[in-house]
């Protein structure tokens, strides 16, 4: 299927490893023209340097104005932007009790008020070029109970962020969904790291929750995101798409 993604703009936040690095790379061999930030200047270069055309913004997305520098600056070097993928994510603190007030308000800038103030600064190049499309790297986390409820309700509050804004912005022709990845196994990730350390427990995790027998790829989870930013999803919007394989609980306890 062509995806009509050729020379379409799409910035990605946190685009320079894992998922979003994944979905950058799919993107770039749709043709489309891609942006991508990340926080430290030899990570990025050599994400960049594996995206033909990419353009790369070094930045803390959490600093003031951080990400609307990235958005901004992306468009004037790119030529405008179609899309938009809010990859950043996180968890600060351990189990409930564990927490503080300040994992929850760290967990939930990381998350969702990144993903916000993103599509805040995308509207307006969006609107210039007619429109466009967003995806929110949410996770089963926020449709399923498990440890670190932080992290489970910030994302939660991505998928209903965006399916509100799908309605309050669809006059602006504007889409926006969320994709909501299982566990996801590569390397340098922290499932990867946690079967190294604790295989016996992974091994057993996989073998209660994962109906397949094995946890997600990269791959997997990118060409999802793709097709919701490609013009082939025209009618998809305010909704959030499961990637998991069937899994159960969305993390095991460690």
């Amino acid at each position: 299927m062509n995806l009509q993604l050729a020379n379409k703009v799409v910035l990605v936040t946190g685009g320079t490893r894992g998922i979003g690095h994944a979905v950058a790379r799919t993107l770039t061999a749709e043709g489309a023209r891609v942006g991508v930030c990340g926080r430290t200047r030899a990570t990025l270069d050599e994400a960049v340097a594996a995206l033909p055309g990419a353009h790369g913004v070094q930045v803390d997305v959490l600093a003031p104005g951080g990400v609307e520098r990235f958005v901004d600056e992306s468009a004037a070097a790119l030529g405008g932007v179609d899309g938009l993928v809010a990859n950043v994510g996180g968890t600060f603190g351990g189990n409930f009790m564990d927490t503080t007030a300040e994992d929850w308000v760290k967990t939930f800038e990381v998350n969702l008020v990144h993903a916000a103030r993103a599509i805040r600064a995308c509207v307006p190049h969006f609107e210039k070029h007619g429109g466009g499309s967003v995806v929110i790297i949410a996770s089963i986390s926020g449709l399923r109970p498990g440890p670190r409820s932080q992290y489970g309700a910030a994302k939660a509050a991505e998928i209903f962020l965006a399916s509100s804004l799908a309605r309050e912005l669809a006059a602006q022709r504007i889409r926006l969904n969320t994709v909501s990845p299982g566990s996801i196994m590569f390397e340098g990730g922290s499932w990867a790291k946690r079967a190294k350390d604790l295989p016996q427990k992974i091994d057993d995790f996989i073998a209660r929750e994962f109906p397949f027998g094995r946890m997600g790829t990269l791959d997997e989870v990118a060409n999802v995101v793709t097709f919701l930013l490609s013009p082939c999803a025209s009618w998809v919007s305010g909704t959030n798409v499961v990637v998991d394989g069937a899994q159960g609980n969305p993390s095991v306890r460690l």
